[in-house]
């Protein structure tokens, strides 16, 4: 059974820079969503192991949508990894008090992204 990885994600170049990265980890099949309500009803529907979710989605920003992930019983259990452009201290201690389990910064960085991935998958 492949490890499902919901990426949260309105850029194309990053959805595809993303999937060429998750490609090397053959063990997962990653789900796409480039909205945050179809996100959140994508990760409801097919429980994903990981959610990769940008913090600055349109409509809805990543506080949010965790907010909504924790809030549903399908949902809250699920390790939720911010991405996001900001690489300030005090953007990633507001992800990690908000309950994001990791905080990775744009531009990814391959081996970031695969030992985070790698870590969390693993638990």
């Amino acid at each position: 059974v492949p490890l499902k990885v919901l990426l949260a994600e309105d850029n194309e170049v990053n959805q595809l820079l993303m999937q060429g990265m998750l490609a090397q980890r053959p063990g997962i099949q990653l789900l796409l969503a480039e909205l945050p309500l179809p996100g959140l009803a994508l990760a409801a529907q097919e429980r994903p192991d990981l959610v990769l979710l940008d913090i600055q989605l349109p409509g809805i920003d990543g506080f949010e949508v965790l907010k909504r992930l924790r809030a549903g019983a399908a949902t809250r259990h699920i390790p939720v990894v911010a991405v996001s452009a900001n690489a300030m201290p005090a953007d990633r201690q507001k992800a990690t008090d908000a309950g994001f389990v990791d905080y990775i910064t744009k531009p990814i960085e391959l081996p970031v992204l695969l030992a985070t991935v790698d870590r969390l998958l693993a638990g």
